[in-house]
């Protein structure tokens, strides 16, 4: 995994670098710079297009009470192409809009969910999750993403008495 990563982060730049000088050479700078800033604006729409394409086929789908067709592996094949299309590049932008599109993407999502169902099956995948909860691991008190469980509401009375005891949030008394 890390000599991709390697190669994708080293090797790869420069291949990208050399293609743009000799592109630069052949059809002059100015061309080569705008071909640049086309297909980033050109990836960085397709990326939304596509994205809230998939995004409201799950919802459809959801809503229906199915699963969605297009599972998360294509949602991150979107994410995926979108950014390869915006880094300036001619290979990131063919793999870019090779990924962007339906059906190549399909394709792609198809190996990449087959490499990843045996490596299930062999037990060689490793997932890793963090808390990102308060100090110690422990969930956040208040946030936008936190529920607090619902209480029942109790019908009163004037007049009526209650017993009541006081607590704090952490319900010490």
């Amino acid at each position: 995994m890390f000599k991709y990563l390697f190669l994708a982060f080293t090797v790869l730049p420069f291949i990208e670098l050399y293609l743009l000088l000799v592109i630069g050479r052949e059809v002059g700078f100015w061309p080569t710079v705008g071909m640049v800033l086309v297909t980033g604006l050109v990836g960085a729409f397709l990326a939304k297009k596509e994205g809230l394409r998939v995004l409201r086929r799950w919802q459809e789908s959801l809503a229906q009470g199915r699963m969605p067709e297009e599972g998360l592996v294509g949602g991150v094949l979107v994410l995926v192409g979108g950014a390869l299309l915006v880094s300036p590049g001619v290979i990131t932008d063919v793999l870019g809009l090779f990924l962007l599109f339906p059906p190549t993407r399909k394709l792609v999502a198809a190996v990449v969910r087959r490499r990843l169902e045996r490596k299930v099956a062999a037990g060689t995948l490793r997932v890793t999750t963090m808390n990102m909860g308060g100090p110690f691991g422990a969930p956040p008190r208040d946030g936008p993403f936190t529920q607090r469980p619902s209480r029942p509401r109790i019908e009163r009375r004037p007049g009526d008495e209650v017993d009541a005891e006081f607590t704090d949030e952490d319900g010490h008394t």
